[in-house]
């Protein structure tokens, strides 16, 4: 992967920004969790070519107040994620709508608990892809409760100083739930698909795939949770990390608490 580094980075702004990890069980014991990944296109100007879980950024309109909802409050995320009650709104509007946008699973279910068919919502679909559709006034209009007791805290990753595009991203985790699919279908991928967190990291170790830290660490995360139900009920201490970014002139390294894991030698061209 090679980019360019800012000119000036400190006046780069920040966006916020939510990811989620989707999991499912396994239907191997040795390798009890499945999680869906998307391979962002090359063109990309951030990230291209790299191995991330869904998301993006977050949209103004998300933090819209007028909105049902079930699960834990805003004010709860807010001290999960050490941030105010309407940027914590916000962070779980994106997430589930990202997650819709981008893989076709809806986070939203309707007063008696039922989830939608979510191979008629097509048009709703492309009209929040294209901003044309608040997520709120999707909700509204289909009489969906946003299901944010579906949802875990996982982490808090800030894109290092250096950058061109630089994002507050808070990540969580979620289940695929029962009778839907994830399929993928975003013009910001080139392929997508379920997979284990060992095999992507295997081919992380042979050079085969691209991840960035927060990605890598995750998967981390997942294998050491040992299975979905332990993903799930895991407590994680949640802080938000910066890499640093440290430049040769030629290649450029990207710099966390567990580089040395990580490997210092995975270093990017500049």
């Amino acid at each position: 992967m090679s980019f360019t580094l800012a000119e000036n980075p400190e006046s780069v702004p920040i966006r916020d920004a939510a990811t989620v990890v989707l999991i499912r069980e396994s239907s191997q014991s040795e390798t009890p969790i499945d999680v869906f990944l998307m391979r962002r296109v090359k063109a990309m100007d951030f990230a291209g070519g790299v191995t991330v879980f869904p998301g993006g950024g977050v949209d103004p309109r998300d933090a819209e107040a007028d909105l049902a909802w079930e699960g834990p409050d805003e004010h709860w995320w807010a001290e999960q994620f050490h941030t105010d009650a309407a940027t914590a709104q916000a962070l779980v509007c994106a997430v589930v709508r990202e997650l819709f946008e981008e893989c076709g699973v809806l986070l939203a279910a309707d007063a008696d608990g039922k989830f939608p068919d979510t191979s008629v919502l097509t048009a709703e679909r492309a009209a929040l892809v294209d901003k044309s559709l608040s997520f709120a006034q999707f909700l509204r209009d289909h009489t969906l409760r946003l299901r944010a007791d579906l949802l875990r805290p996982m982490a808090h990753w800030i894109t290092p100083l250096g950058e061109r595009r630089r994002y507050d991203t808070r990540f969580f985790l979620a289940v695929l739930p029962e009778g839907q699919e994830a399929d993928g279908e975003t013009t910001e991928a080139s392929e997508s698909g379920w997979t284990t967190p060992q095999a992507v990291l295997a081919d992380w170790e042979a050079g085969n795939t691209l991840l960035l830290p927060p990605t890598w660490a995750q998967l981390h995360d997942l294998i050491e949770s040992g299975s979905v139900d332990h993903a799930l009920a895991r407590e994680r201490h949640i802080e938000a990390i910066m890499p640093s970014l440290v430049s040769t002139g030629e290649r450029v390294r990207i710099v966390f608490d567990e580089e040395d894991t990580y490997g210092i030698e995975r270093t990017f061209l500049n």
